[in-house]
């Protein structure tokens, strides 16, 4: 064997390099299935190198499966079948280019009115950290282990006693799903459901849910709102197995379902069996100027609601820790279904968690930011307001991390966000949560403002960045 070593080569060991030539000349057919290598010690003596140079490399081939061994003979050569020529060897298929990602775009000077993001500038991250001490201090033995398949007995317990005060919800222990957000958890109730189900949406909504309900093949439906949520004539003439609704804070019209129309969805529940409510209650724990507002689930006396919350709106969206509540004859589905599913979520952020809570930090945390995000919300609209006078109506519910705002303009939705781009404004228009693609009239156009991640200071740059946007003429002034 003819083996090249760079004795200089500060890339590769000189067991790296006799490994690879030797590879090479195997898949080049250069030697013959079965045929004998060199004794370790020969190979060393004749490349000038140390045995376990040699040794090291002939074991990384081993270990690979190009060569064999047999006992007090010596190594031999693999038959390896060849899945390319040795012109291809080298040779690798661009990446296709509808699969690249692009790196991230400067975000200098952007300021963003997302109802997604959170301001995590007050989290008190040296409370989180004590409480994550404590979590390895008192855990070790857990964090080793798989966890249960619902999420560790302490988190559900810590869980169910928080909303059990907070949102009024009753459940036990046992009955809480764990998981690292809404979507895998939705997607485990869907797939413990027959395919020949109806399920019903609210029309606006979530998109990202409703393409995942079509992508799991289900009929699913999306069902417009009245002025009190989701329109119960079209519920009652479509008679859905499943209804995903948000009646402490519709997404993303912001509507609060009243008692009525509450007792009204729970009423026709009871009529129709095999009929489940889906509560998502994801930013109820920020109300203004108001006390909470009792979960659905809290007037669930036939166990029908299927109640969902988390913890990415009060804490961060990166810690990715949801959960489900589910009636008992649900849970007992699941448990036959997922007995050997391993938890999504990280075991150690999960009992973290838990002393966060326990501590009380979590709860001082809500008061501190409910008081930041309404003085940034009063801010932002009174800052609009006085931007637009008349031109702007804002649908002013003093509730969760977002509201709606309608905007006089002749401007279509394409060049309202063509101009946001420009101005580096992030927005979101009503259109991307219209499950059904229709517009939402020609005279104006809706946004969804939300005002969690942005700095106070930013909001009037902000209002200003969005009255150019509409009103800016051709040679680049504004309209005052």
């Amino acid at each position: 064997m003819l083996i090249n070593i760079d004795r200089q080569s500060t890339k590769d060991h000189i067991y790296q390099q006799i490994y690879r030539e030797i590879k090479n000349t195997i898949l080049e057919n250069k030697l013959s299935p079965s045929e004998k290598l060199p004794s370790k010690r020969g190979l060393a003596k004749e490349l000038g190198v140390s045995i376990n140079s040699v040794t090291n490399a002939y074991e990384q081939l081993l270990a690979e499966g190009y060569i064999y061994t047999v006992e007090r003979k010596g190594y031999y050569v693999e038959d390896i079948k060849q899945f390319m020529s040795p012109q291809e060897l080298s040779v690798r298929p661009d990446f296709p280019e509808d699969l690249k990602e692009k790196a991230m775009d400067d975000q200098d000077g952007w300021i963003s009115l997302s109802h997604i993001s959170t301001d995590i500038s007050m989290f008190p991250f040296n409370e989180w950290i004590k409480c994550e001490k404590m979590a390895i201090k008192y855990h070790a033995e857990e964090l080793s282990e798989v966890s249960h398949p619902q999420g560790p007995y302490l988190v559900r317990q810590t869980i169910a006693r928080l909303i059990a005060v907070s949102r009024g919800v009753i459940c036990e222990p046992e009955q809480v799903i764990i998981g690292p957000g809404t979507q895998p958890l939705l997607w485990q109730i869907m797939n413990m459901l027959p395919l020949s189900i109806t399920t019903a949406i609210e029309n606006p909504g979530y998109s990202r849910l409703y393409q995942q309900l079509k992508d799991t093949n289900h009929h699913v439906i999306p069902i417009p709102l009245d002025e009190k949520g989701i329109d119960m004539n079209r519920v009652e003439e479509l008679n859905p197995n499943l209804l995903i609704i948000t009646p402490s804070h519709q997404f993303p019209t912001g509507i609060i379902m009243p008692i009525s129309k509450r007792l009204e969805i729970l009423n026709w529940t009871v009529n129709h069996k095999h009929t489940y409510i889906v509560e998502d209650d994801y930013d109820s724990e920020f109300k203004y100027g108001t006390d909470n507002i009792p979960s659905l689930q809290s007037l669930d006396r036939h166990q029908r609601v299927i109640y969902t919350g988390t913890f990415s709106k009060t804490i961060m969206s990166g810690l990715r820790i949801s959960y489900f509540v589910l009636p008992p004859d649900l849970l007992r589905e699941y448990r036959r279904k997922y007995s050997n599913w391993i938890q999504g979520s990280n075991a150690l952020s999960l009992y973290t968690l838990h002393y966060f809570i326990e501590s009380g930090e979590y709860t001082k945390h809500i008061k501190r930011m409910n008081n930041s995000y309404e003085q940034k919300r009063e801010l932002l609209v009174k800052e609009l307001q006085s931007r637009f006078k008349k031109d702007i109506y804002i649908n002013d519910i003093r509730a969760g991390l977002h509201f709606l705002a309608e905007f006089k303009t002749n401007h279509t939705y394409e060049d309202v966000s063509e101009k946001a781009i420009q101005k580096k404004l992030e927005i979101y228009p009503l259109t991307r949560f219209m499950l059904d693609g229709q517009l939402v009239g020609t005279d104006k156009i809706v946004l969804v403002i939300g005002f969690a991640s942005i700095a106070s200071e930013e909001i009037p740059e902000a209002v200003q960045r969005l009255y150019e946007i509409f009103y800016e003429d051709e040679k680049g002034s504004s309209r005052l």
